[in-house]
């Protein structure tokens, strides 16, 4: 696989005592996750997710006649939902159309709640507590970038992030990342670039959270409080 430029360079190996070519390639999947050439999210990625999570949707529709509420979120977070959500760092969607694909296996999914089958998706979001599925890429997003910049992953933070000189900036708090300027549309949407300006935006006790469930706990707290305003 060629990555970053068009030359037609050709690459040999030693097999049994014979050298063959290898063969040049677009894609290729590693881990679950499809990579491109020009390392740029494809829509295979995501019709293949979603193509698998609605499969275990038509399986839980032909194996359970009547789905409350506790008994569904179960079984999206435990069958569907992950299928929604592998290394979404890495491949998470930015083009509509991904988007939505994404988008409309859950909203076909929480038609499953007989008692919500006719409401409209965001009262189903409401009635069953959940959010969209961008809104979790984010939370996901900001989840990872506080365990990289509090060291409680073991990687050099360095590897995506640069921390900004705040000087006398008293806006925010103290622990906001440099944004780098990006020529290409692909670059911009990479996870150590998109999550910058919205792990900038949160407050000083959010980011302070002494551990994981510490900072998820009061993010989604945050929000909460903003969606009440």
């Amino acid at each position: 696989m060629h990555i970053g430029h068009q030359v037609n360079t050709k690459y040999y190996m030693a097999d049994s005592g014979k050298t063959v070519q290898l063969s040049t390639i677009k894609e290729e999947k590693d881990l679950g996750v499809y990579i491109m050439d020009n390392l740029k999210p494809i829509s295979l990625q995501c019709t293949t997710s979603s193509s698998k999570a609605m499969s275990v949707m038509r399986l839980i529709k032909r194996n359970f006649n009547n789905i409350d509420t506790e008994d569904f979120k179960l079984l999206y977070k435990a069958y569907i939902r992950p299928h929604l959500e592998y290394c979404i760092q890495v491949w998470s969607p930015y083009l509509k159309k991904d988007i939505e694909c994404l988008e409309r296996v859950k909203r076909r999914a929480t038609k499953l709640v007989g008692c919500l089958r006719n409401q409209s998706y965001e009262e189903r979001l409401r009635a069953l507590q959940l959010t969209t599925l961008k809104k979790r890429r984010l939370r996901g997003d900001l989840i990872e970038t506080y365990k990289l910049v509090m060291n409680k992953e073991n990687i050099d933070p360095a590897q995506f992030f640069q921390f900004a000189d705040t000087g006398h900036d008293l806006r925010g708090h103290s622990l906001k990342l440099s944004q780098s300027r990006n020529r290409s549309r692909t670059r911009r949407t990479f996870f150590s670039q998109r999550v910058v300006a919205d792990w900038n935006l949160l407050p000083q006790h959010v980011v302070d959270a002494s551990s994981t469930n510490a900072f998820k706990n009061r993010l989604d707290k945050l929000w909460e409080e903003d969606m009440s305003i």
